[in-house]
C-alpha cells in the first residue's frame, strides 16, 4: 500500500497551513511541550488563550518547577483533564532534578516522564527537534484511516499498530517539524469528521475518497451507555459571605483542586456537615439540578445552599478554608465555578 505523498502534503501546508499558533514563535522545546499536553483532547482555539497566560506566568521549566502546584492547577482551572496539569507540573521538576533543566533528546527519556505517551513525545521530538519521529493524535489517526481505509476502531490494538506503520512510512526525511504540523492541520481543518474532500491535497490518492464516503472511516468506539452517579454540592457560607472550600485527594477526579464538599444524595447534610466537617449548618435550600458529564460516567450535581452557623477554626494549610467566592484558594473544577456564578 503506497504511503501518502509527504511533499504533496508540505506544499498544502507552505499555502493552507496554520503558521502563526503562539508554540510556533519561538518554537523551542518547552513551548512546543507545553502546548502539546494542553492540545491532548483539546482543540486548539481552547488551548490558545490558556497557553498564552501559562508562558506569562512560567517562562520556562525552572519556574514551572518552582511554582506551587495550586497555582498550576490554578492557571489550568476551566481546561478540563486536570491530571495533565499534575504530570505536567511533576515532569517540570524531573527535568530540573534529574535533567538539570535541559530537555531529553531521546524518546526513551520522554517516555520516562509523568503523561508522556508515544505520540506526544514523538510530536515533541519532531516539532522541536526536528527528529524522524511518527506521531498518532487523533487528527492523524483520522487521515491515515481514511487515506488507506483502516477498518476497526483505532482504540483496539490491532488497528492502532496498523495505523503506527502507515505513520510511520509517511514520514519524509526532511522538514520533519513542517511534516508534523502539516498532518495535524490537515486532520484539523479538512479532513474532519464532516471531511471536505473537494479542499484536500491528498484526495486523488485516498482510498477512502474513491469509495463516495469517507466519513466511514475511522471505525466508531463501540457505543454503551454511561452510568450516572448523583451527588450533593454544599454551598455553605458564614457570616461574612465566604464560602467553604475543600481540597480533593491528590488522585482521581478533579484531583488537587479545590472544590465544594460533598454529600451523598440520601445522607442528612446536618449530620454530614457536623460528622465529617466539623460544622453546624442551618438555613439548607436544594437549587435545579444539573448534568457534568465525563468521558467515562455522568455526574447529577445538586447544590445545596446553606449558612454556617458554627465553625471551630480551620487549620492552616488544611483541606477545609473560608475564601470568598471571588477569591477562591486555587484551580476550581468547571461545576463549582458554573456555580459560583450563579446568583
Amino acid at each position: 500500500m503506497k504511503p501518502l505523498d509527504a511533499d504533496t502534503l508540505l506544499a498544502w501546508f507552505d499555502a493552507h497551513g496554520r503558521h502563526d499558533l503562539p508554540w510556533q514563535h519561538p518554537r523551542t522545546p518547552y513551548r512546543v511541550w507545553i502546548s502539546e499536553i494542553m492540545l491532548q483532547q483539546t482543540q486548539v482555539n481552547t488551548v490558545i488563550p490558556y497557553f498564552e497566560r501559562f508562558m506569562q506566568r512560567f517562562p520556562d521549566v525552572h519556574s514551572l518547577a518552582a511554582a506551587a502546584q495550586d497555582e498550576v492547577l490554578a492557571l489550568w482551572s476551566g481546561l478540563g483533564y486536570y491530571a495533565r496539569a499534575r504530570n505536567l507540573h511533576r515532569a517540570a521538576r524531573h527535568i530540573v532534578e534529574r535533567h538539570d533543566g535541559r530537555f531529553p533528546t531521546t524518546l526513551e527519556a520522554w517516555l520516562a516522564l509523568p503523561g508522556i505517551g508515544r505520540s506526544t513525545a514523538g510530536a515533541i521530538l519532531a516539532q522541536a527537534f526536528d527528529q524522524r519521529q511518527p506521531i498518532l493524535d487523533g487528527n492523524v489517526r483520522r487521515v491515515l484511516a481514511r487515506y488507506h481505509t483502516i477498518d476497526g476502531w483505532p482504540g483496539d490494538r490491532a488497528v492502532q499498530d496498523r495505523l503506527w506503520q502507515r505513520a510511520e512510512a509517511a514520514m519524509p526525511h526532511r522538514r520533519i517539524a513542517d511534516y508534523t504540523q502539516a498532518i495535524m492541520d490537515l486532520g484539523a481543518t479538512v479532513c474532519t469528521r464532516q471531511p471536505d474532500c473537494t479542499r484536500c491535497p491528498l484526495a486523488e490518492g485516498c482510498r477512502a475518497h474513491a469509495t463516495g464516503h469517507p466519513q466511514a472511516w475511522p471505525g466508531r468506539k463501540p457505543r454503551k451507555a454511561l452510568p450516572v452517579r448523583r451527588t450533593a454540592m454544599l454551598i455553605l457560607r458564614d457570616a461574612d459571605g465566604r464560602i467553604l472550600f475543600e481540597r480533593r485527594p491528590p488522585a482521581g477526579i478533579w484531583g488537587g483542586l479545590w472544590s465544594l464538599p460533598e454529600c451523598p444524595v440520601n445522607e442528612s447534610v446536618p449530620r454530614h456537615c457536623r460528622e465529617r466537617l466539623g460544622v453546624c449548618v442551618d438555613h439548607l435550600s436544594a437549587g435545579a439540578t444539573f448534568r457534568h458529564t465525563f468521558s467515562h460516567f455522568h455526574l447529577d450535581i445538586v447544590p445545596v445552599h446553606g449558612r454556617i452557623d458554627d465553625a471551630p477554626a480551620l487549620r492552616e494549610g488544611g483541606t477545609h478554608v473560608l475564601s470568598p467566592p471571588d477569591e477562591p484558594p486555587g484551580g476550581l473544577p468547571t461545576p463549582v465555578r458554573r456555580l459560583l456564578r450563579q446568583p
